[in-house]
């Protein structure tokens, strides 16, 4: 069940080696899938999520947005869709968020700057080669922000991923190549213990979207740890109703089998309650 996360980066060819991978190894590709379900989460419109993402939203919509919650919920879709195996990921933090995965291959597909823009200009039916390069600067601007503030990482560090294709020199059928030997290595077969850690993964990532579902701990920032259906809950919260809550809610959930609440109650006045972010 190979899981393969790539990244997104404008002009590269990625989306072409993932499709062409997919085809190849009868995965699934999964991209879109992730924005539906993260925008109708939100009920905002798609189109809002991928102007965040692109760098493209306007002031309002960047401070009328929260963030947070959005990649709370991204972080459970991609653990969610990885779970199910035999799928690309492309995109959406996926090689960040799966890197504590041994069987999950990462890959970065690139390519030199002039022949992004060259296929940008191909793509928009523009000869304007000044904008074509503003689009694909701004685009990088805008992963490499999300990247350091999400996972804070340099976006492009070679050391995030396991394989590196430069499409420069390398075909797609030669980066699909690459790609389907690696994953056919010892170090990225699938384990019992691998299995473990993406689904305890995938189970953090659910609690912790559920209590952004929820007034009463919504503004919850909390530790929580799990390891085969055992979940401990940790850190500090408001008040008594809050750390019930959280535990209520964690309690709820497919896949919990118990809480261990360990949650300690602030003891600061209310006036300072802002501390605990």
């Amino acid at each position: 069940m190979p899981v393969i996360a790539m990244t997104q980066e404008m002009g590269s060819l990625a989306k072409d080696v993932a499709i062409q991978l997919a085809e190849t190894a009868g995965l699934a590709v999964m991209r879109h899938e992730v924005l539906d379900h993260v925008a109708g989460r939100m009920h905002v419109p798609g189109s809002l999520i991928s102007r965040l993402r692109e760098g493209k939203a306007g002031l309002v919509e960047r401070l009328t947005t929260d963030e947070q919650r959005l990649a709370i919920y991204t972080a459970q879709e991609v653990f969610a869709i990885a779970s199910k195996g035999d799928v690309v990921l492309r995109g959406w933090g996926a090689t960040c968020l799966l890197r504590p995965v041994r069987h999950v291959v990462r890959v970065r597909v690139t390519r030199s700057l002039s022949k992004r823009v060259e296929w940008l200009m191909g793509h928009l039916e523009t000869d304007d080669a000044a904008f074509a390069e503003a689009e694909v600067r701004r685009s990088d601007d805008a992963h490499s922000l999300r990247m350091h503030e999400q996972f804070g990482v340099t976006w492009g560090d070679p050391v995030l991923y396991d394989l590196t294709l430069n499409t420069d020199r390398l075909s797609v059928e030669s980066c699909v190549a690459q790609i389907l030997q690696l994953t056919g290595r010892p170090e990225f077969q699938e384990t019992g213990a691998s299995r473990a850690m993406l689904k305890d993964l995938a189970l953090n990532a659910r609690i912790r979207a559920a209590f952004k579902d929820y007034e009463s701990t919504r503004g919850v920032n909390i530790q929580i740890e799990s390891q085969g259906g055992k979940v401990v809950l940790s850190g500090i919260v408001l008040n008594t109703h809050e750390s019930t809550e959280a535990a209520r809610i964690a309690a709820t959930l497919p896949g919990v089998d118990s809480v261990d609440n360990q949650l300690r109650l602030m003891t600061t006045s209310r006036r300072f309650t802002s501390a605990k972010y």
